[in-house]
């Protein structure tokens, strides 16, 4: 269960994320992320939240999110959120790290989420992209985690039904929907 304090990191993408509150400490309210992205890092892929506000606060550097299709640059200073339900992608556009508090409201499972995802690409489970290689670890772990995030294609639906169909064999070759994160050099 992560907590206030732990750091993860991401090298496919470029990201490290601390955790500076989670919806542990805020009755699921909140989950407060400082996420650091190197040049060039990237979100792994175009995701919707289906039941949260996902607020962009920029310390430093630049980002470029396209939300629903359109694409705006945001330096330090400047704020956005992302409704609950609304496509988005971002990345790291400028020449220099970019710092940038993220809220999610609720917290939800995001947490858990994005620990277990960063995992995966840690222990080599995932493409140059960021996403899970085996089609049956990628079923596995989104179908957890449908209420936290999925992708904007196929329509939610289709994939509704590809996890139904994807999860129990997923399961039954041993895909687990969570993957412990360890820092290097951790037993």
């Amino acid at each position: 269960m992560v907590k206030a304090g732990d750091v993860i990191e991401i090298p496919v993408t470029g990201e490290t994320m601390t955790f500076l509150i989670t919806g542990r400490e805020t009755a699921g309210q909140l989950l407060r992320i400082d996420m650091a992205v190197r040049p060039g890092g990237f979100a792994a892929a175009e995701h919707v939240h289906p039941n949260q506000d996902e607020h962009f606060q920029i310390a430093s550097g630049q980002i470029t999110l396209r939300v629903d299709g359109r694409e705006q640059v945001f330096t330090a200073g400047e704020d956005v959120t992302i409704p609950a339900g609304t496509p988005h992608v971002w990345w790291n556009s400028g020449a220099d790290d970019l710092r940038v508090v993220l809220d999610f409201r609720p917290a939800g499972r995001f947490a858990e989420f994005i620990t277990t995802f960063f995992a995966l690409a840690r222990a080599g489970k995932t493409t140059k992209g960021g996403l899970p290689k085996n089609p049956f670890q990628m079923a596995v772990t989104f179908g957890e985690y449908r209420k936290a995030i999925y992708g904007p294609t196929p329509p939610p639906a289709v994939q509704q039904l590809l996890f139904a169909l994807l999860v129990p064999i997923g399961r039954w070759l041993g895909y687990r929907p969570d993957e412990p994160y360890r820092a290097e050099g951790a037993a």
